[in-house]
This record gives structure tokens, C-alpha cells and sequence, in this order.
């Protein structure tokens, strides 16, 4: 019989191990085929299960372990942690969002091994005024040169993302763009798709979001097809604010609050148009990419939103989706009201999308050029 292959350990770093909206990061772990990933964070919270035997945190519960996440947070990592992370034989760091990356330069220079960094979003397009309103995002601004120059690969989630870190000075020969991907078998698809005349909105309910926007359309759109549902999952601060206009504006509708992935999945399924009209913010918040879109489309459901961010990037204006000009919820309700009652048209943008994500956004093919970087980077280190 012969012997098991070891492959090299690829630490996954996260501050917060790993909240519910954050399905992306296990994915993309559970993907790698040339590396074992294993977690380490600053704490648990609430969401996505990491099991125990495949990470590791700071904070390990009761009194002793918020001590040692203070002292995490003010002196860095205890000695006896790096030892236990050093028995791992880690070939590299690769840390999620920028805040979380400035905690992990220590760690990999103590470690000896390569920092690689993934900015999802605001942490690339929150203006530094913004970032300043907290304590991870003072220390982010505290240590963000030093983050520049000792981080070997920066990983934008999106070429809009790209260009926020260019300017803000990371350097470009070490910057560069991985769609994370879905698995598209987890998305069911059928060619002969009969969705119920319903509006899906997926998303935290903030500002940013566009959910007051959205609920505008739909009210235009119910004027004439009394029909339309809106089904919104999520969230967030805005909530008892968005239930009163909802209430005062539109007919049907429905508020499900966080709901679990399979969950969104079977309203995704059942939905005719996904709409997430996200917009920009005072402090720089944006759409960095929205993988709720390539999520949407895996299912053969057609997008409409705002050409914010990076959100052309995941959905194609006239192929797969409308992206009407940021704010616009006229336009907005005129393009879902189109896919609602033009069947052969949703037929067609329904394929598309489906086609879209196998060919661009495919998990398994993203993880394997992110595989690709890895090996690189790890490679030079050696060098």
C-alpha cells in the first residue's frame, strides 16, 4: 500500500472564525487540492463551523482566554502559540481582509513563512476617515505601510478592487486579481426554469446595500403587475426602517431576516430576478464584487442592479443581468419589470448567466489558479 502524501499547510488566517456571511473563505479553503488549510483566528463567533482538529484560536474560552485575545490584541501572539502553529510546518499565511493582515505580519515573520493578503472590499475602498471611527481600523492605518512592504502578494477580489489598493499605494507588480468562485454543482440549474413573479434581495441590511432603493422599484413594478412579491433576506440596522417603508409602499412582500446558505439557495431557485442595488457610500463603502451575484447566476437567475463597483465585473449588462446607473430606481424597476414579463428574454439571460459563472467563476478553477500563486510565492521564499 503505498503512502499517504503530506501536503503543505497553508495557514487561514481570520480575525472572526467565521461568520455566517462569509461562506466564500471555507469554500475557497475546502477547494485547495495542493495544500491543507488550517484555520486560526482570534476568536469564534457565531456562523460557519470550523472544527476544532483544523484551527485554531487565541481565544479559547472563559476568563483565560479573553486574556489571552487582550493580550493578542496589544502584544501580539504568546510564544507557546507560535509553537503550536510552528508544529504545523506552515508553508505560508494567508490572511482574509487587510485589518486581519496587519495582525498576521508578525506572526509570519515569527513563523518564517510568506504573508499573502485577499481584500474583499471595504477594507480597500472605505476612505481612511471612515476607517478611523474604529480600533481595527486605526491599527490598520497604523500599520498599513508596514503591510505594503512586507506582505508578499496582495490578492484583489476584483480589478475595481485592484485599482482602490493601487492608489492607495500597494504595489502593483505584487497586486493582483483572483475571483474567489462557487461551486456550481451546489447550484441546482434547470434549462426549463419556472420562477414565481418574485423580486430576491440577499444582503446585510445597511445603506450601502440599496435595499430602500430597491423597495421603491418594486412599488413602481406592483403598480402594473399587482402580482410581484419582494423577498428580502438579511439583516442589519435599517431593518425596522425598511419594514415600515415596505409596509407603506408595497403589497407583498416578505422579511426573513439571516437565513442559512441552503436556505438562500432554495429562494434562489424559486426567485425570477435577483436584486442587490448596491450603492456608495460617505465613507468609501462599495460593492467590491458581490459574490451573491455569481451565487444568483450559478442558478440560472438573472441579476439587476447598479453599475457600482465591481458589480460589472460579476454580471454582464445585457447577457446575464441590467445594471442601471447607480441610484437610479426607475431605470432599476424598469429592467426587473422587463425580465418579469418578457418569458423568452429571461429564458435567454437565464442561460447566459449559468454559462457566465461555468466559465469565469468556476471554484474549482479559481482555486487552482490561486494554487498557482501559492506555489510561486512559496517557491521565492525558498529562493
Amino acid at each position: 500500500m503505498e503512502n499517504a502524501v503530506t501536503l503543505p499547510t497553508a495557514l487561514i488566517w481570520r480575525m472572526r472564525l467565521l461568520p455566517p456571511s462569509e461562506t466564500f473563505i471555507q469554500k475557497q479553503a475546502a477547494a485547495l487540492r495542493r495544500f491543507t488549510p488550517f484555520f486560526v483566528g482570534r476568536r469564534r463567533v457565531p456562523g460557519i463551523d470550523i472544527p476544532l482538529n483544523c484551527s485554531l484560536t487565541v481565544n479559547d474560552g472563559g476568563v483565560l482566554g479573553l486574556i489571552k485575545e487582550f493580550s493578542f490584541l496589544y502584544r501580539g501572539l504568546a510564544g507557546t502559540t507560535i509553537r503550536a502553529l510552528a508544529q504545523k510546518r506552515p508553508t505560508l499565511i494567508h490572511a482574509h481582509f487587510g485589518i486581519d493582515s496587519c495582525r498576521a505580519i508578525k506572526v509570519a515573520s515569527s513563523l518564517q513563512v510568506p504573508l499573502i493578503s485577499t481584500f474583499h472590499g471595504y477594507d480597500a475602498t472605505q476612505k481612511d476617515f471612515g476607517l478611523r471611527r474604529t480600533r481595527d481600523g486605526r491599527f490598520y492605518l497604523k500599520n498599513r505601510l508596514e503591510l505594503q512592504r512586507r506582505g508578499v502578494h496582495f490578492v484583489a477580489v476584483s480589478e475595481f478592487i485592484r485599482k482602490k489598493l493601487l492608489e492607495k499605494g500597494f504595489p502593483p507588480e505584487r497586486t493582483s486579481v483572483q475571483y474567489i468562485g462557487v461551486d456550481v454543482n451546489e447550484f441546482s440549474f434547470w434549462t426549463s426554469r419556472n420562477p414565481a413573479a418574485r423580486v430576491l434581495f440577499v444582503g446585510r441590511l445597511v445603506e450601502q446595500k440599496g435595499c430602500s432603493l430597491l423597495i421603491q422599484a418594486v412599488g413602481r413594478i406592483q403598480a402594473k403587475i399587482p402580482d410581484v412579491e419582494l423577498v428580502v433576506i438579511g439583516d442589519g440596522p435599517e431593518r425596522l426602517a425598511l419594514e415600515k417603508q415596505a409596509a407603506t409602499h408595497l403589497r407583498h412582500y416578505r422579511f426573513l431576516g439571516a437565513q442559512p446558505s441552503h436556505v438562500v439557495r432554495q429562494h434562489m431557485r424559486d426567485a425570477a430576478v435577483l436584486s442587490v442595488p448596491s450603492i456608495s457610500v460617505d465613507a468609501g463603502d462599495c460593492e467590491g464584487f458581490g459574490m451573491v451575484f455569481v451565487e444568483a447566476q450559478a442558478t440560472g437567475v438573472p441579476v439587476v442592479s447598479f453599475s457600482n463597483g465591481g458589480i460589472p465585473e460579476a454580471v454582464v449588462h445585457g447577457e446575464t443581468g441590467f445594471l442601471a446607473p447607480t441610484g437610479d430606481w426607475r431605470q432599476l424597476a424598469s429592467y426587473i419589470a422587463m425580465l418579469l414579463s418578457e418569458e423568452s428574454l429571461h429564458h435567454k439571460f437565464s442561460l447566459a448567466a449559468r454559462r457566465h459563472v461555468e466559465t469565469n467563476f468556476d471554484l474549482d478553477k479559481q482555486t487552482f489558479k490561486l494554487e498557482d500563486l501559492y506555489c510561486r510565492v512559496v517557491e521565492q521564499s525558498l529562493m
